[in-house]
């Protein structure tokens, strides 16, 4: 193998040099004579001491060098636009509410009652029970003329986003944004009732939440836009339709949103078990908004050094703790209370001449 095999054309021309057509505009072979380089049956030629180039190519199609850094450019260049199409559809999905699948029979009821956003569509699986609550969904689909669709149960449930959607979901607009100050300062003058989460991921605590905030008159709750669940299909089969009546804030900081409510008059209770305060020690008839933590991490640090006062719920049993959902009913339901009670007292209280 000391040198070239001799070629079968005339001209001098290695083996394969009339089929391997350069298209890069890359530099001519080394071989001897200055002719194309190609590969031999054995291996490379070594005619001159030059080392020809790899593998046989078809007429009219670049060498394999020449097609991987074409292909490579090419790839190359749509990687950006994939890239930024990719970080703008996740801004664009933390910088919404979300709530365009709203799973479960009372949900959707309650969204097609609230009439609040469109509808697109409900889908029902075939071979249900009658039931009032679907008798409700059907009537109130046909007043605003919103398509109904059954599919089999099979399909149903290979559509469906929740374990247990009751057989009815619909797709809708997604949820519109409150800001901040409209939830500090509401048209009704309103005394502000709000309930913020830090760093609460589990859709099913939040839907939790949502309904029991709803439930106990809260104007408002405060979501942070990142580390955080948004309204998924969970959120709203868990808060039973309360996603449509209760506006949501989404915020870039926790912290720095209390302390634009601070500015504003709002007291601030963070809810820790290991709070310095009882929870039904506090006056929390006036502007308020309570700040509920992940289970797992409780209150971020920053946060919890926010807050004007941090408070437990009393507790009588040998657990000492809550999970987040059952927390947050027993602290709206306090401040519900306390309201009440003030009202009531309001209200009884003989006018002074």
């Amino acid at each position: 193998m000391a040198g070239a095999k001799p070629n079968r054309r005339s001209g001098g021309a290695a083996r394969g040099g009339k089929r391997n057509v350069n298209l890069s505009g890359g530099r001519p072979g080394r071989g001897s004579g200055g002719g194309a380089t190609g590969a031999s049956r054995g291996g490379a030629s070594r005619a001159g001491g030059g080392r020809a180039s790899a593998g046989r190519t078809r007429e009219g199609v670049p060498s394999s060098s020449a097609g991987s850094y074409t292909r490579g450019s090419a790839m190359a260049a749509r990687r950006p636009s994939q890239k930024q199409a990719g970080s703008k559809r996740s801004a664009a999905k933390r910088d919404s509410l979300g709530g365009e699948r709203v799973e479960g029979r009372q949900a959707v009821r309650e969204l097609l009652l609230s009439g609040k956003r469109r509808v697109h569509e409900v889908l029902m699986s075939a071979g249900m029970e009658q039931a009032d609550v679907l008798d409700d969904i059907i009537d109130l689909a046909d007043e605003l003329k919103v398509p109904i669709r059954e599919v089999s149960r099979t399909k149903f449930d290979a559509l469906a986003h929740t374990q247990s959607p009751q057989g009815v979901f619909a797709e809708a607009d997604p949820l519109p944004k409150s800001s901040l100050e409209d939830l500090i300062q509401p048209d009704d003058a309103t005394t502000p009732f709000l309930v913020a989460l830090d760093g609460v991921t589990d859709p099913g605590n939040l839907g939790a939440v949502l309904r029991s905030a709803e439930c106990a008159g809260a104007t408002g709750v405060v979501l942070p836009r990142h580390r955080s669940v948004h309204v998924t299909p969970t959120v709203t089969k868990a808060a039973a339709g309360a996603v449509e009546f209760v506006p949501m804030a989404l915020v870039g900081g926790l912290a720095s949103a209390i302390s634009d409510m601070q500015r504003q008059g709002v007291l601030v209770v963070g809810l820790d078990e290991t709070g310095d305060a009882s929870l039904s020690d506090l006056d929390l008839a006036g502007p308020l908004c309570l700040i509920l933590g992940d289970e797992g991490a409780g209150l971020g640090r920053l946060v919890r050094e926010r807050c004007d006062a941090v408070a437990a719920i009393p507790m009588g049993g040998r657990l000492n703790s809550l999970n987040v959902a059952a927390a947050g009913a027993v602290a709206c339901f306090e401040v519900a209370r306390q309201r009440q009670g003030r009202a009531g007292s309001a209200t009884l209280a003989p006018e002074v001449e």
